[in-house]
């Protein structure tokens, strides 16, 4: 997955008209328009770092004259005390700049670092930690990136990448057979179609209904396990609900296939980085 310019440009413009309104009113003020400065991106906490090309297109987009020196690159571990990338140019450009900057590359490598335990604490199994789409409104093709960079798979985007059956889709259809009979009377060859099962039994129905995928939604670890006996690879197991650092391993002893949570994004800490002048 790769951050294009033509799709997070504005997005950045975006976020910098609510930063900066109608102006840098201190910066104006108190700097000089042909004033310039040089600086240090650094570490002052260890993860994995994400976020260089938008950390640069920010000031890019204030000045193109902004010169960035990188040292380390995306999905990069980096320790505390580590000197990330030097920055000089225009100091208005920069001053102005630098709390949207940080904000992204903060933000999106506190969420690879997240995802990078949360893949590591699965061990050896060869389940992987997927995102979902519980994200920040209008910042998701970023937060999915970050999940990416930090070793984790992506869920579906968005409601149209895949079909999937959920609780309430399944009352309103009458049962799970009717609701993926209607689907493929609709979908495209090209889509999927996943259903959500609380029950083993909800998990028979969806297998005799060929489905792709069958989520195991907060099943004990003793259903996962007679669930994965039961498709024994007929369709892709994917396991929700209850995710932790300390029940992910377990989890993914199973038999699972992937493992999706919200947690390596809405629960990810900020990583802590600063722009030293």
């Amino acid at each position: 997955m790769k951050l294009h310019d033509f799709l997070i440009e504005e997005d950045i413009k975006s976020a910098l008209k609510e930063d900066i309104g109608f102006g840098d009113i201190t910066t104006d003020a108190l700097v000089a328009d042909d004033a310039v400065l040089s600086g240090n991106l650094n570490s002052r906490s260890e993860g994995i770092l994400c976020g260089c090309s938008v950390f640069e297109k920010v000031f890019k987009i204030l000045c193109n004259d902004i010169k960035i020196k990188f040292y380390f690159k995306d999905g990069d571990f980096i320790a505390c005390g580590d000197k990330i990338a030097d920055i000089s140019g225009n100091a208005r450009c920069i001053l102005t700049g630098e709390r949207t900057a940080l904000n992204y590359i903060q933000r999106l490598s506190g969420i690879a670092t997240e995802t990078k335990k949360y893949q590591d604490a699965i061990g050896d199994y060869p389940t992987k930690i997927v995102d979902t789409r519980k994200t920040t409104p209008n910042f998701r093709i970023f937060e999915k990136y970050a999940v990416k960079t930090g070793g984790g798979a992506l869920h579906r985007f968005n409601l149209s990448d895949c079909a999937m059956i959920k609780d309430n889709h399944i009352r309103l259809a009458g049962s799970i057979g009717n609701a993926v009979d209607k689907l493929k009377e609709n979908l495209s060859h090209a889509h999927k179609i996943e259903v959500e099962c609380d029950t083993l039994q909800q998990v028979k129905e969806a297998l005799n209904c060929d489905v792709d995928i069958i989520m195991l939604d907060n099943m004990t670890i003793s259903d996962m396990k007679s669930a994965c006996d039961l498709i024994n690879g007929r369709a892709i197991v994917e396991a929700s609900g209850n995710v932790t650092l300390q029940t992910i391993k377990e989890i993914a002893s199973t038999g699972v296939d992937i493992i999706s949570s919200s947690a390596i994004v809405s629960k990810a800490p900020t990583l802590d980085l600063a722009l030293d002048i």
